[in-house]
């Protein structure tokens, strides 16, 4: 069958990535189809956390009422020895910057499942489950893909789509990057695991630390909830231990015996998984993007795996909807693996300096560990990586440009909520002191309206023509770094900032210059059409 509609994007692979690019292009208005090649969605748990910045994205999709269902706000993370003295505390409870504890625990089924649900609710995205892809090709105006149906009704069936772009969000055996002939850089971090999800008996009460990591190094664990009313345990393969001398069902519950029982809880599954280290050596090749753990993965001890793969689809739908809509050349995908690259490898190194930390199976190396750790002699982790390269505004402030911007509650007319749902996704720059746009030619207030970028002047008092800043956290950023205004950008990066009115100019024309506007004529529009009130 050959479909003669031309899709605005072609989606290969249906997990949490593919169902989160898919609604963010189809609610935008785009004809998007996603192909996976299992008739049914995955049925069994793998990610189990996610961070502030991924729930900032699920709250802008409308997805928090659900999502409470599903998940539970994290506790401190720890890391003990084999003694249980604790080495590491990482404060996921803790206050974030977008508006609630740094992380949450969920169940990936559940949440595939609501993801599911909002995607096949939107008229024009098609999901086809259980094609899968026998080839992919493109010219300078679309890409093809040649499917064959091997689940379902109409098995045998082929068809040849046609789209104007395609993503390969299809995981770590991705076909799409394959196809693309696009190769793995491996890091070296290579360890086998055992992953147990089990569900507690009702009224059973575990003896375990919420969320923790036992260094020890007769066997290396980790204990985490599974979202609500769930749990799991992943132990290391030591050296002298085969794969399949961790498959069996007595091995497993041999492993779980000093916590908790077959009389005490029901086994969800067990499998063994291949911690690794990998990046896509690139993640564009013309019209194809590659998404996710098609390109990249990393050791879990960060929980940033699914997350990598969300951000990447929160990138890429913007810079799509631009390129889409004609307000921006392709040139803006160009910079998409020169932005997110670095901060993914960040990411992953940083998860193999945690695994190192956790997989060590020597007690001799243990002790020495254990004693640089609880004398204090290991520097505290850094900062999460923000964005060096790609669209952030070169002359910044150091520490600015490119880091994920602050959220917080504001009021506007009489009203107090988060900003995200006062005003919405999109470009926008922020200000405290005078009408930043006062400063800006007509060219430039014209060139702000095609991009969308929206003004919002912020104050502690709610001053006329002002967004009271009801949380204090934008005053306090703003205050702390010395800012006038900041532009922000539709994934809550900031592209930079100023300290003064007289620099607007500069950021707001270098912004219009990095993100490929097409500068075709249109009209001159006032400053009360590009300022929010």
């Amino acid at each position: 069958m050959n479909n003669n509609k031309i899709l605005d994007v072609a989606i290969v692979g249906y997990g949490p990535v593919g169902q989160t690019l898919a609604i963010l292009l189809g609610r935008m208005g785009y004809n998007v189809a996603v192909y996976e090649r299992w008739q049914a969605l995955y049925p069994l748990p793998r990610a189990v956390f996610h961070d502030h910045e991924i729930r900032r994205v699920f709250r802008m999709m409308g997805l928090e009422n659900e999502l409470e269902k599903v998940s539970q706000p994290s506790a401190c993370y720890q890391w003990f020895n084999a003694d249980w003295k604790v080495l590491v505390e990482i404060d996921w409870s803790a206050e974030s910057i977008s508006d609630g504890p740094f992380g949450y625990l969920f169940n990936q089924p559940s949440l595939e499942a609501i993801l599911d649900r909002q995607a096949k609710a939107i008229g024009n995205v098609q999901v086809h489950q259980g094609w899968e892809v026998l080839g992919l090709s493109q010219n300078d105006a679309t890409c093809e893909l040649n499917m064959r149906k091997v689940e379902g009704d109409g098995a045998g069936e082929t068809r040849t789509v046609q789209a104007k772009y395609v993503i390969g969000a299809d995981g770590a055996n991705s076909i799409v990057r394959r196809e693309c002939g696009i190769e793995w850089h491996d890091l070296g971090f290579d360890e086998d695991w055992l992953v147990v999800d089990l569900q507690p008996n009702a009224g059973v009460e575990l003896d375990v630390p919420d969320i923790g990591q036992w260094c020890n190094p007769a066997r290396p664990t980790t204990m985490v909830p599974g979202g609500p009313g769930y749990r799991r345990w992943e132990f290391m393969r030591l050296p002298h231990e085969s794969v399949e001398d961790l498959q069996s069902t007595e091995k497993v519950w041999q492993l779980l015996s000093p916590w908790v029982t077959p009389e005490t809880a029901s086994l969800v599954r067990h499998a063994v998984y291949k911690f690794r280290s990998r990046i896509a050596e690139h993640w564009q090749q013309g019209r194809i993007l590659l998404a996710g753990d098609a390109a990249h993965l990393m050791p879990p001890f960060m929980g940033q795996g699914m997350c990598s793969g969300i951000r990447d689809a929160w990138n890429l739908s913007w810079r799509l909807d631009l390129v889409l809509k004609g307000i921006c050349s392709e040139e803006l995908l160009n910079n998409y693996t020169t932005e997110r690259k670095p901060q993914i490898q960040a990411v992953i190194e940083a998860s193999m300096a945690m695994g190192k930390v956790v997989c060590v199976a020597d007690p001799q190396a243990a002790a020495e560990r254990d004693a640089k750790f609880l004398s204090g002699q290991v520097p505290p982790l850094p900062p999460f990586p923000g964005l060096e390269q790609g669209l952030v505004f070169k002359t910044a402030k150091a520490g600015v440009s490119g880091s994920l911007g602050i959220h917080g509650a504001i009021e506007r007319n009489d009203k107090v909520e988060r900003f995200d749902d006062a005003f919405g996704r999109g470009f926008f720059l922020l200000s405290i002191g005078e009408d930043p746009l006062q400063s800006l030619d007509e060219k430039l207030l014209g060139e702000l309206n095609q991009l969308g970028v929206r003004s919002v002047r912020l104050s502690k008092d709610g001053a006329p023509g002002t967004c009271r800043d009801v949380s204090g956290k934008y005053h306090q950023f703003f205050e702390e770094n010395q800012l006038q205004a900041v532009l922000v950008r539709p994934d809550f990066y900031l592209y930079g900032g100023v300290s003064t009115h007289s620099e607007i100019p500069a950021l707001v024309q270098s912004l219009c210059d990095e993100v490929s506007l097409k500068r075709e004529p249109c009209a001159q529009l006032s400053q009360a059409k590009v300022a929010v009130r």
